[in-house]
């Protein structure tokens, strides 16, 4: 018989692994718009092995379940059925989609006191520039070079994340497709666009879809700090 703790695991991993395939058929359409492009097939690979785990993962738990409650006997981690194989290194407790292992991008300023900003830009004079700027004043900063490394950070640590200055050319997926990935994960991330020329429909769309701000590029360590402060304080406000 499942107990109220197994219920409560099966749900939260059904949950993720819902959340999975949503991401696989968003990938899979990508890569049917840009063919050619590996990057998106690497992240649909990447995509599939996470559900392919969590699905295993729940089929050992309330298989395991049954077998306990029928014969008395506990089913060995890892193992079903001679018809049903498990994936390598796919243990039931171990593995549930949506919970990675932690990023390797660095933090500037760990210790700072402010909130913790993502940085999405692939020229680096300009991820260096903000970065440094934010983190004097008391920013966390965490920068990515493109958009799949920065799905990769907020997948994992979305909940942490305060900002995120997103340059809009992005290399193989610019930043309205970014933008579109980031709220799939969670919908009220907070974004402030930045770029030295987009379309203004783009913006618009996006704007009209949840963006916070937009920073035309070059900006300056005022213009920055200015549109930072403003996109954060308003999202630190209470739903009424």
């Amino acid at each position: 018989m499942l107990h109220q703790e197994d219920l409560k695991w099966i749900a939260k991993t059904s949950t993720e692994l819902n959340t999975v395939l949503q991401q696989i058929a968003r990938y899979a359409e990508l890569a049917k718009r840009h063919k050619g492009d590996h990057d998106y097939i690497e992240q649909l690979n990447q995509q599939v092995e996470i559900a392919s785990g969590s699905a295993q993962a729940l089929f050992d738990r309330v298989t395991s379940k049954i077998l306990e409650s029928t014969s008395g006997k506990m089913l060995p981690p890892n193992q079903t059925s001679a018809s049903a194989p498990v994936a390598a290194g796919d243990a039931p407790d171990a593995i549930s989609a949506g919970t990675p292992t932690p990023p390797q991008t660095a933090i500037l300023n760990p210790e700072g006191e402010r909130e913790l900003i993502l940085v999405i830009d692939d020229e680096p004079e300009i991820a260096e520039f903000a970065s440094t700027i934010l983190a004097d004043e008391g920013y966390k900063v965490m920068v990515a070079r493109d958009g799949f490394e920065a799905l990769r950070i907020f997948q994992q640590i979305h909940d942490q994340i305060g900002l995120i200055i997103l340059d809009f050319f992005l290399p193989v997926m610019d930043g309205d497709a970014v933008f579109e990935e980031l709220k799939a994960i969670n919908p009220r991330v907070n974004v402030v666009l930045s770029s030295g020329f987009a379309e203004q429909s783009k913006i618009g769309m996006m704007l009209a879809q949840g963006l916070r701000g937009f920073i035309p590029k070059p900006y300056t360590r005022e213009k920055l700090l200015e549109q930072v402060q403003s996109a954060i304080e308003p999202s630190q406000r209470p739903i009424p």
